[in-house]
């Protein structure tokens, strides 16, 4: 049976290091994410355009690479937070959570009996029904993990009680939000954020819960304050930043050409 790494590295207090991926669903891009090294990759179902089947075949790319996926599910139904399971996703995100309630339901969904009533279904997660089901379940409650987002307001005067929800196992903060929840928008060093950061810091140390952050503070800070769980790039970032340094290079040859050919007759 498999362990999931990103829980096995956060048991380890060692920090897990993610590439998000938001904007082209492709199997090989994931592929080349888990070549490189990174612990889990980001799979974003809240924002994108992705289908189901691209999040599927994106998940499989990372299995095959020893890569973990944590997918940000949509705000929706019990079968978006089962389906990415199923697929075999090591973890689901939950977004914009609200409070203690709103995690306990997430479990509730998420997790196998006693801990919550998810349905037994499963497909890639139970080696397509090759494992026994007392076995999987087991396995599934211990291997895979949920994650909710910090990002309002309400979520961090709830915090202590969010982080000792059992189940939860990891609390990720997300200052662009969050710094729009406390009308302060895009500044993520201002100091209601930081302040923010430091009662989720707080509350996950109180109650043994990982946590990790975007950004809100440079990584060794994060990392001081006992951040674990860091999102490093994302593929549209990687992307853009080539494309630009690609034309650059041409406008740069460009403009020497011009200072070379200045003032010869033609």
């Amino acid at each position: 049976m498999r362990t999931n790494r990103v829980l096995e590295k956060l048991r380890r207090n060692e920090p897990v290091w993610v590439a998000t991926l938001w904007t082209v669903p492709h199997w090989k891009i994931v592929e080349m994410m888990g070549i490189a090294g990174f612990d889990c990759v980001w799979l974003e179902m809240e924002h994108s355009d992705f289908t189901l089947e691209q999040m599927s075949q994106m998940i499989l790319a990372a299995r095959a690479t020893g890569m973990e996926t944590m997918v940000r599910i949509p705000r929706g139904s019990y079968n978006d937070v089962i389906k990415p399971l199923e697929a075999g996703a090591g973890g689901v995100l939950l977004p914009h959570v609200t409070g203690a309630a709103d995690a306990r339901e997430f479990v509730r969904m998420a997790k196998f009996a006693p801990l919550g009533w998810r349905g037994m279904g499963g497909s890639v997660d139970n080696r397509y029904g090759a494992m026994p089901v007392a076995e999987y379940i087991e396995w599934a409650n211990r291997e895979t993990f949920c994650a909710v987002m910090i990002e309002r307001k309400e979520a961090v005067e709830d915090v202590d009680a969010i982080a000792a929800t059992e189940g939860i196992d990891l609390l990720y903060i997300g200052p662009a939000d969050l710094s729009q929840s406390y009308g302060v928008i895009g500044q993520w060093t201002h100091p209601l954020i930081q302040e923010a950061i430091d009662r989720v810091a707080a509350a996950c140390a109180r109650h043994g819960k990982a946590w990790g952050s975007a950004g809100g503070a440079p990584v060794p800070t994060l990392m001081e304050k006992g951040a674990r769980f860091f999102t490093v790039t994302s593929e549209h970032s990687v992307l853009m930043t080539g494309f630009r340094q690609a034309m650059q290079r041409v406008q740069n040859l460009g403009e020497m050409g011009e200072e070379l050919t200045s003032g010869v007759e033609m």
